[in-house]
């Protein structure tokens, strides 16, 4: 059993029953066996984990064939910002996979037991949709003092964050057309050589693979270390409960931009921590919070249960709001096009910047 692991691991942390896991353990285990009785488990465990974790992962028979990344440098000064764009996006593999080494105790000799997990990364380059991007209207007019109640904040699990969060979870939580609209709509909208801060960061940030590279920091927080050191985008970064303290340990005005990914719903202190956001932002800088419709339900808070996608974006402009010292913000729907008629998770921006 030994050499199931990592899948069981990721089936584990999975939104599926527990049966069906199995089920897709099955299936698994017959697509690397390639449906012969005479293929030898042991001597081909790299294959069985890749093509086991293929399809959890992705729940696709999709094989990454594309070249490796181009270096962003080499493009020159007088190209134009869609021509790189169009580049990167067809030069640039689909899907990266790679091995994470996770330490999880020290053995009886004192050194240190390990286990590899294989993970798939949606670069959001080389795929079938289109990028538009729609301006939302933002219409409801918030009064002078907030009127949220404590009871708006609370959530199914009150237990400690850290304990719901302990254990790495190395999958997404949009799906791939969601994670190529960000993707393209940070390569758009972020100048090179910004200082940027991930809030609620994990295993992956969204940003385009050439960031790392043309940016001049980028820096995160969030709540598993683990998740946040296996983030190859990252230069520095700090685990950090904002549920427990909302505020960022970093001085005032060092980044040009801060974005949040699908998580601004768990956060039951919302307007402290977009506060903190506007002190080390410099200014002009700009915030990016993006949200679907998917969430962990019993960490949300429960006014954003009982809200819609369109609802959703007038809370997060009230927070900004309430925060100060932003301009008007703005709104928009950059949800994937084309591709076929299969379903795409919905992804919305709220963009404020600065006074």
């Amino acid at each position: 059993m030994k050499s199931n692991y990592p899948l069981l691991v990721l089936l584990s942390q999975l939104a599926i029953p527990p049966s069906q896991q199995w089920s897709l353990l099955v299936h698994a285990l017959s697509a690397s066996a390639g449906g012969g009785g005479g293929h030898n488990f042991s001597s081909s465990r790299n294959h069985f984990l890749r093509r086991s974790l293929t399809f959890t992962a992705s729940f696709s028979s999709f094989v990454s064939s594309f070249p490796r990344p181009s270096n962003a440098d080499s493009f020159s000064s007088s190209s134009s910002s869609s021509e790189m764009i169009n580049l990167l996006n067809s030069q640039n593999p689909r899907y990266i996979d790679s091995e994470i080494q996770m330490k999880y105790a020290n053995g009886p000799d004192g050194n240190p037991r390990t286990r590899g997990l294989l993970v798939r990364r949606f670069t959001g380059d080389n795929t079938p949709w289109t990028f538009p991007v729609r301006p939302v209207t933002l219409v409801r007019t918030w009064p002078q003092t907030p009127p949220f109640t404590p009871e708006n904040f609370l959530r199914a699990d009150q237990q400690d964050d850290g304990s719901f969060y302990a254990i790495p979870r190395f999958v997404y939580h949009i799906d791939e057309a969601a994670v190529a609209s960000l993707t393209q709509y940070y390569r758009k909208t972020i100048p090179p050589n910004s200082s940027i801060l991930d809030i609620c960061s994990s295993w992956v940030s969204h940003y385009p693979l050439e960031f790392p590279k043309i940016m001049k920091r980028i820096s995160g927080t969030g709540m598993n270390a683990l998740e946040l050191k296996a983030n190859d985008q990252l230069t520095d970064y700090v685990p950090k409960n904002l549920n427990i303290e909302p505020k960022l340990l970093y001085p005032d005005e060092t980044f040009d931009v801060v974005t949040c990914v699908v998580s601004i719903d768990y956060l039951i202190h919302p307007i402290e921590v977009l506060k903190e956001v506007h002190r080390v932002l410099k200014p002009g800088g700009k915030v990016i919070v993006s949200q679907s419709n998917r969430c962990f339900p019993s960490k949300a808070i429960a006014m954003w249960l009982q809200m819609n996608d369109r609802q959703h974006l007038e809370l997060i402009n009230g927070y900004f709001q309430y925060a100060g010292g932003f301009k008007e913000r703005q709104a928009f729907d950059i949800t994937a096009e084309g591709g076929g008629n299969e379903y795409r998770d919905p992804m919305f921006i709220v963009e404020a910047v600065k006074e």
